[in-house]
């Protein structure tokens, strides 16, 4: 049985720790509004940039010549998968969950023959992958958007994108990133960013997803807007992908402290319970040991 003076200390330990948790959970909700906002507004764009695309790509004559971002080497063998995850830690499943689906789906190629590669964008994708798939890693970015997420910074690490791509380092690239839906539900979601792939409309957004069916008439030709616009769009979507994965991030860091902070505020009650109860123990012990020392004499 502990002694007072170690259950005092715990208890004050765990009061302490309580008070960091709380402290980490209002800048996480202070930050969450803001990273919500940013990411609910970029989402209409980044959707009508794909479907633009999509549009264009469509209404292009047979025989026109079409950038290598659309149309891939035409091969499969190697695929390069961008994961975005946090640098920081302490936000619950939010890493956990990137990590296992990339995981699994590198399992997946690899029995289909395919050579896996990795870009993680965010410290602790590194981190957790290194001890399985090291080698893999070809690439890594940290402190993205840590006073909030610029374009420029997207911008520059879908200028790697390319570049490796341009190298023949990779044939096809996937992005994973968590789309955030509310401080408690973050979902896992994939995207083909290289050779563009118009993305699949869940069943569930069909009806608020936009339709783009009208014509069009381009000027210049369709060839010279897709030579601008397919980077353009390939920066756009990982601007995307770091907003969605910040705003998560702070929403799970919420979540995650606020379950820490009831659960401290749990552990102390019980830590109480038992510093009375062991209190209360002594002190009928020494009064029975002072009533019998009593009687003997």
């Amino acid at each position: 049985m502990p002694s007072l003076k170690d259950l005092r200390l715990r208890i004050s330990s765990v009061k302490s720790t309580r008070k960091i948790t709380s402290a980490m959970k209002m800048v996480s909700a202070a930050k969450l509004r803001r990273a919500q906002e940013a990411a609910e507004s970029a989402r209409p764009y980044a959707e009508r940039m794909n479907g633009m695309m999509s549009n264009l790509a469509a209404s292009l004559a047979s025989g026109a010549k079409v950038p290598r971002l659309m149309t891939g080497t035409g091969k499969d063998q190697v695929h390069l998968i961008v994961l975005f995850t946090s640098d920081r830690g302490l936000c619950g499943a939010f890493n956990a969950s990137i990590v296992r689906s990339v995981r699994q789906k590198a399992r997946e190629l690899a029995m289909m023959g395919k050579t896996v590669k990795f870009f993680a964008a965010g410290r602790k994708g590194r981190d957790l992958l290194r001890s399985e798939f090291g080698d893999a890693i070809i690439d890594a970015r940290q402190g993205i958007g840590r006073k909030g997420v610029r374009f420029a910074e997207a911008d520059e690490v879908a200028q790697t994108l390319v570049r490796l791509f341009e190298e023949g380092a990779f044939d096809v690239c996937w992005g994973v990133f968590n789309r955030f839906q509310s401080a408690m539900t973050q979902v896992v979601t994939w995207q083909q960013l290289i050779p563009f792939v118009a993305p699949e409309t869940d069943a569930a957004d069909e009806d608020e997803a936009p339709v783009f069916t009208a014509p069009y008439q381009y000027e210049p030709s369709q060839e010279k807007l897709l030579e601008t616009l397919v980077p353009r769009n390939l920066s756009v979507q990982v601007f995307r992908f770091f907003l969605e994965s910040q705003a998560s991030e702070h929403g799970a860091r919420m979540t995650a402290m606020d379950n820490a902070t009831r659960n401290a505020g749990d552990m102390i009650d019980d830590l109480t319970l038992t510093y009375n109860r062991t209190r209360q123990a002594f002190i009928t012990r020494e009064l029975i040991e002072i009533i019998s020392g009593a009687e003997a004499v």
